[in-house]
């Protein structure tokens, strides 16, 4: 039966942060985009030890998608988690895309260094995403998902097709995900995007809970997040989760901004500008990206990749790291952050 374990009941919405699905134990998580190989060829064993040391350090809020390695991801996840104890965690995953299993050479290109034998194609329709509800629960041997994400519903990923596909969700997707949440089938769902306009379009003709936004809040970028978007679900009622909090590792140095490999002009220098401050009050970039995203009242998680054991072990230090107020006070001085941003001693 589909949704095998899902518990029929009415689940209160998260916005309203009356349940249990993202609490404070949740506000590090631990993102499958590295795990899918998006960086580099990361094995069956590395990714384990990955997500062991996540659990070992407290992590309980997973998110993953078929997308990431081509499904590869979400069977990771899936294969460890499925012993634990499915009330100890949260997992989210997300819909939007449909995939195939197809002969190796006819894999497409992708991001992946190393993905599955499948080929995909973009569904938003309400048969498609009760479709890869069931291949996820299938593929990660989990009995429930708690958060949904709609994948990549935006102008970035889909092109001019996305008035098209807009549509689609809106008669499929953003339906079948409130009933399916009223039904007690799943806890939560919003979208999951790179780009400020599908969050706000979503929210002008559906009822999401809680959505994951990409690339568009960081210490390094935020100012039309603040302007547009923390204002909008402010309004709406919902929360945010934060994806790509570290610009994709550029934060932490590496040679790549919100997973491209074209830098912005004079990132660089405010990357550089922002740790030598940080250093003075006895702290670093890392604490301080994340401890600036989870200050806006609006995010209720931080959802960091790793690509190693130790760059979880960091993030988990750098959410136990106190920075003191004088340093947020220098760079709002500085200029280097937006003045109207929330930061920590405001919350």
């Amino acid at each position: 039966m589909m949704f095998a374990g899902a518990v029929h009941n009415k689940h209160p919405k998260i916005y309203n942060m009356n349940t249990d699905i993202l609490t404070e134990k949740h506000l590090l998580g631990l993102g499958g985009v590295a795990i899918g190989t998006a960086f580099e060829n990361i094995t069956d064993e590395q990714a384990y030890e990955i997500l062991n040391t996540a659990w070992d350090t407290g992590i309980r809020y997973f998110d993953t998608s078929p997308w990431y390695g081509l499904t590869k991801s979400e069977r990771r996840f899936g294969h460890f988690l499925k012993d634990k104890d499915r009330d100890d965690f949260v997992f989210s995953t997300k819909v939007g895309r449909l995939f195939t299993e197809v002969p190796e050479s006819e894999v497409p290109p992708t991001m992946w260094k190393k993905p599955l034998n499948y080929d995909f194609r973009h569904d938003y329709t309400a048969d498609a995403i009760k479709k890869s509800i069931e291949d996820s629960l299938q593929r990660t041997g989990l009995d429930h998902i708690d958060i949904v994400y709609i994948h990549d519903l935006s102008e970035d990923q889909v092109g001019d097709r996305y008035p098209y596909f807009l549509e689609q969700a809106r008669k499929g997707a953003f339906k079948v995900l409130s009933e399916m949440r009223d039904q007690g089938m799943i806890k939560a769902w919003g979208m999951g995007v790179n780009k400020i306009e599908p969050i706000i379009d979503c929210i002008a003709s559906a009822d999401p809970d809680i959505c994951l936004s990409a690339t568009q809040y960081s210490i390094l970028e935020h100012e039309d997040a603040v302007d547009r978007l923390l204002p909008a679900v402010k309004k709406a009622g919902v929360k945010l989760v934060s994806g790509a909090g570290y610009n994709s590792g550029f934060i932490a140095g590496r040679a790549r901004y919100n997973y491209k490999d074209v830098i912005p002009k004079g990132m660089a220098e405010k990357r550089d500008r922002i740790s030598e401050i940080a250093r003075k009050y006895e702290a670093d970039i890392i604490a301080a990206a994340l401890h600036f995203v989870l200050a806006a009242d609006e995010f209720a998680s931080i959802i960091p990749g790793a690509g190693k054991p130790e760059q979880v072990k960091d993030n988990m230090r750098a959410l136990q790291t106190e920075i003191p107020s004088e340093f947020w006070n220098e760079l709002k001085r500085e200029g280097l952050i937006y003045e109207k941003a929330q930061v920590p001693d405001q919350r």
